[in-house]
């Protein structure tokens, strides 16, 4: 998986937050039971509730790597619709689709 280069470039000039910030994440993933799909698939479902179009993308590829299907994220992005309309999960299945259907 491919990271943003403006990430990369954070991380090198504040090495120090960027290792917080990464160990908050690590922090947060042990801090219950769930394993690392369901932990994906929550992630990318956030990110897309929040129309943050960058870690969608982020999240759908990590959430390849933890072994989803596209098939599955794509019904990820389909549960919001009674919660964020259906506009806004045509949008999110997009962001879905721009990530499977590259590595497709």
């Amino acid at each position: 998986m491919s990271i943003p280069k403006p990430y990369l470039d954070m991380k090198e000039r504040f090495p120090d937050l960027v290792g917080s910030y990464e160990a908050l994440g690590d922090a947060c993933k042990i801090a219950g039971p769930l394993d690392e799909k369901t932990i994906a698939m929550i992630k990318l479902a956030t990110s897309m509730s929040a129309g943050l179009e960058g870690a969608a993308h982020s999240h759908t590829r990590k959430a390849l790597q933890a072994g989803c299907t596209p098939e599955e994220l794509e019904h990820v992005a389909m549960l919001g619709t009674p919660t964020i309309g259906f506009p806004s999960m045509m949008r999110n299945l997009s962001w879905v689709r721009d990530v499977t259907q590259k590595q497709g």
